[in-house]
């Protein structure tokens, strides 16, 4: 099995969604003062390659810490959505979807991932499309742009009200074209509702 890294690198500064706060590393001991070398890590839940879930939007929702862990690991399923203006139902047409499955859709944004375009430009999805993945039943919708949506955030609010997760800003998806493929979607156990996470794909060769 080839495994496939399909997380940005969390490295500072970070291109960040309109008004978030830009994280820091800070070094807190160093190997010529301290003889090793600490870091302090401060940044939202919500930057880089990260999870959300229903806590995110649903007042009673669970948060990242709750959600069971089989959750996080499932048969991929890739949705190539480069050149689409939205991603929609039709996209699924030829696709084997099952319960937990984790899918996957690949626009091509991650290419302009630190540019301005990235926040602005994103194909959204289409309440057909979420609709379908609720009627599935599958885990996560994984994506390599920075939300599924816009305000008012409907689909957010939909899938998540479905405890279905929702990873953005993943990358690499490009080099599972044609693959089949497992997902392990790691995040932190945070008290919280959402996590920034290690995403992972297991192409079978």
């Amino acid at each position: 099995m080839e495994l496939i890294d399909l997380t940005h690198t969390f490295a500072i500064p970070m291109p960040l969604y309109p008004g978030d706060d830009q994280p820091e590393i800070k070094p807190t001991a160093t190997l010529s003062a301290d003889g090793h070398i600490n870091s302090y890590l401060k940044s939202g839940l919500h930057v880089g390659t990260h999870i959300d879930a229903p806590l995110h939007f649903i007042g009673d929702g669970k948060k990242i810490s709750e959600m069971p862990v089989h959750q996080f690991f499932g048969r991929g399923r890739l949705v190539d959505a480069r050149g689409e203006l939205t991603i929609h139902e039709g996209l699924l047409d030829k696709i084997d979807l099952k319960a937990n499955d984790i899918v996957l859709v690949m626009t091509g944004m991650s290419k302009d991932y630190k540019t301005p375009k990235y926040f602005k430009n994103y194909p959204e999805v289409t309440e057909d499309f979420a609709q379908k993945l609720v009627d599935k039943g599958i885990s996560m919708l994984g994506l390599d742009t920075c939300s599924p949506d816009k305000e008012p955030y409907d689909i957010h609010k939909m899938l998540l009200g479905n405890n279905i997760l929702i990873i953005e800003n993943l990358t690499n998806l490009d080099a599972l074209v044609g693959a089949e493929f497992s997902v392990i979607a790691l995040p932190l156990k945070l008290d919280a509702e959402a996590s920034l996470a290690r995403v992972i794909a297991g192409v079978e060769n």
